[in-house]
């Protein structure tokens, strides 16, 4: 594609020589349940393309059957506007409905804008109900003022690269964010996974003076974001993983007056060790609606009769074990055809290891998932949770959706495994208060686990150079860390599992499931 760009739950693809564009559906069972997949469509009149509905019966990754039809055959016809547009089943001879993969599009001859993508039942569909976001709450109780530092201001953004401390500032993807006249617009586009920082210092600091005070942002628009404070490793050195080594989130909105001008966060309420403070992120943007700051500070008081709200707990964030001298792999969902490869290279190493698991696969008994984790299960690895259809949970549109993804892989895992589990790892990484926050909630005693050795098999397992794998973990392996992301989706990653494991092995450090590198009583004894 010459360019991807999404914005307000649609997608809009301008096609370049032999692009494609593909959405996964994991191996879903549509016989006698669903009828075909409907979407809007937004395009000008005479654009064409091709559809395709990829099948495998082992639910594997690997050699899909294709059936296909262009858009002529399926009847469509474009004039500029957005529509509902289907693709029944019934019109692709042939097609296993028992194990649908993915759908993908191609031979685009113009640009195509697609609205969300939704399996319907029946004969007919409709377009898919996108849930409006829902506005933080609104805190009931006031808190009085404490006495606290002088206020001194951190960022007033006069410098696009610095803040008024002299440090470093800036965020992801510079093209999500703007800094001119003294104040920084946000459009994250509703990309939850995206952050930017501010600095308070270049190594550690010793906010522990500030305990009494308030971080005070200055802003209009939305406050549908996190804030959090970060914490810098043990050893102070950026070059050392985990960096940043934790971090805690509260809501922005909670903290923010009715006029939606001002943000008043009890430093109190970030549970870090503030003796070796990094800075600020604002992160988790959950919805399209822009967001203008001017100024971010911190004070020793707040307004008369502004409402503080309590502090909701949130489940400790983990990119690296606790115990001394342990590595852990933490391995996510994949394929069913590749989980046999995997079981084999960790028994020849004589390891345990973890599985975070998606609910939803397991209760498709026709991928044979279930019997993988049980087998797993038996060889005494671990298994945690991973939600339920893998979406980025902090950008879903309120707490209720958080809620559902949590509960129903936790009765998922329950149904069809008999496991219990207080390890959870959030789809892509994506982390925010909210999500955070539920996690503590439906979890009492949880942990958010992430990573600090990421073999990025997105990036090089499918490319021409699958071996840049080895070479990111040989990089984070340098670099102290000593918990793992991988997954086991293709079969270049597998391939090199057993180098993974060798290469740990050599570091000395003893290797072991997520939990018992945690120090969990509860763990099985190593």
């Amino acid at each position: 594609m010459k360019s991807i760009v999404v914005a307000n739950n649609r997608v809009t693809l301008t096609p370049g020589e032999n692009s494609y564009f593909y959405s996964m559906v994991g191996c879903t069972s549509a016989t006698n349940k669903y009828g075909g997949i409907g979407m809007n469509i937004k395009a000008a009149a005479g654009t064409t393309l091709q559809i395709e509905i990829q099948t495998n019966p082992s639910c594997g990754s690997g050699n899909p059957t294709s059936s296909g039809l262009s858009s002529t055959q399926l009847g469509w016809t474009f004039d500029g506007t957005e529509k509902y547009y289907s693709i029944p089943f019934s019109k692709f001879s042939g097609l296993d409905t028992g194990h649908i993969t993915a759908v993908l599009f191609s031979s685009l001859s113009q640009a195509v804008t697609f609205g969300p993508l939704a399996f319907y039942c029946g004969a007919t569909g409709s377009p898919y109900p996108v849930a409006t976001p829902s506005q933080p709450a609104v805190p009931t109780s006031t808190v009085p003022a404490t006495s606290g530092p002088n206020s001194f201001v951190i960022d007033a953004f006069a410098n696009a690269n610095t803040n008024a401390l002299g440090f470093y500032h800036g965020g992801d993807d510079p093209a999500t964010y703007t800094i001119s006249g003294g104040q920084i617009v946000f459009s994250m586009k509703g990309n939850a996974d995206l952050s930017w920082y501010t600095q308070v210092s270049g190594s550690c600091s010793d906010f522990t003076a500030n305990e009494n005070g308030y971080l005070h942002i200055t802003y209009s628009g939305s406050a549908a974001f996190s804030v959090a404070l970060q914490q810098h490793n043990p050893s102070c050195n950026s070059e050392v993983a985990p960096y940043p080594f934790t971090w805690d989130d509260v809501e922005a909105g909670r903290y923010s007056n009715s006029a939606k001008t001002d943000i008043y966060i009890p430093v109190s309420h970030f549970k870090i060790d503030k003796k070796k403070t990094i800075g600020l992120a604002l992160k988790g943007f959950y919805t399209s609606t822009t967001t203008t700051v001017s100024k971010i500070e911190l004070v020793q008081t707040v307004p008369a009769g502004f409402s503080i709200p309590s502090k909701l707990e949130t489940a400790p964030l983990y990119f690296a074990c606790t115990r001394p001298n342990s590595f852990a792999f933490a391995i996510d969902d994949g394929s069913p055809d590749l989980a046999q490869q995997v079981i084999q290279a960790v028994n020849a190493a004589n390891i345990k290891v973890s599985f975070f698991t998606v609910g939803a696969p397991l209760l498709d008994y026709s991928n044979n998932l279930t019997n993988v984790y049980k087998e797993m299960l038996g060889r005494g690895h671990q298994i945690a949770y991973h939600s339920y259809t893998h979406p980025p949970m902090e950008g879903l549109p309120d707490t209720a959706a958080i809620d559902a993804e949590l509960t129903q892989d936790i009765d998922a895992v329950q149904k069809t495994l008999n496991v219990k589990s207080k390890y959870f790892r959030p789809p892509f990484g994506t982390e925010g208060a909210r999500v955070r926050e539920r996690l503590a909630a439906v979890i009492p005693g949880s942990k958010f686990i992430n990573w600090s050795v990421d073999v990025e098999d997105y990036l090089w397992a499918l490319s021409t150079t699958p071996e840049k794998q080895l070479d990111a973990f040989k990089r984070d392996l340098a670099k102290g860390g000593n918990l793992v992301v991988m997954h086991y989706l293709y079969p270049t990653t597998v391939q090199y599992l057993p180098q993974f494991i060798a290469l740990a092995k050599a570091t000395g450090k003893q290797l072991m499931r997520v939990d018992q590198c945690m120090e969990d009583p509860e763990a099985p004894p190593l």
